[in-house]
This record gives C-alpha cells, sequence and structure tokens, in this order.
C-alpha cells in the first residue's frame, strides 16, 4: 500500500467548532492529546480528509496543521513521551 503516517494537530477557537473537528478526525485517526492526532491514510483518504477539515474550520481564526511523517510501513518516529505511550497507528482492515 502507499499509506502514509501523518500527524494533524488544530487550534479551533470555537468550542462547537472543534467539537466538529474532533468527531470528524475521530474516522480518520487516533487520538493522541487534546487536538493531536496520528492517521495512516492512502493518498485518497488523506485528500477527502483535508477536504472535510477545510469546510468545518474558519481560516480567519482557526488552525490546522498536518505532518507527512512518510510512509506508513517504513517510517520509524522516533517520539519522546513522558506519562504517556506512543504507538504508532497499525495497517488494520476496515469494515464497511
Amino acid at each position: 500500500m502507499d499509506d502514509h503516517l501523518y500527524l494533524v494537530t488544530y487550534d479551533i477557537r470555537d468550542p462547537k467548532r472543534w467539537r466538529k473537528v474532533f468527531r470528524l478526525m475521530n474516522g480518520y485517526g487516533e487520538w493522541l492529546q487534546l487536538s493531536v492526532f496520528q492517521c495512516r491514510l492512502s493518498r485518497r483518504r488523506h485528500a477527502e480528509m483535508l477536504q472535510l477539515l477545510d469546510g468545518a474550520i474558519a481560516r480567519q481564526t482557526d488552525a490546522l496543521l498536518v505532518i507527512d511523517l512518510g510512509p506508513a510501513d517504513k517510517v520509524k518516529p522516533r517520539v519522546t513521551t513522558l506519562g504517556g505511550k506512543f504507538e504508532p497507528v497499525a495497517r488494520e482492515p476496515v469494515i464497511v
């Protein structure tokens, strides 16, 4: 597969929009901590996620950052954690 591992973080000013983005992100990745998700996505899912996020935020006041960490099967993120455990998202079957 051509899945990539992404880190998504956001600063949403309005609580209603923040909840909308949080619910949307739950469908695309794993919640790490407040306003931070890691996602393992194909190009198509990545484009779909960006389109939905673009419609959910207010560009004038909100900020959203998507970091491409590279091919999911090859990238070995070096992460230092204090107080919590970090595990990269594994490839799992999606049931539709």
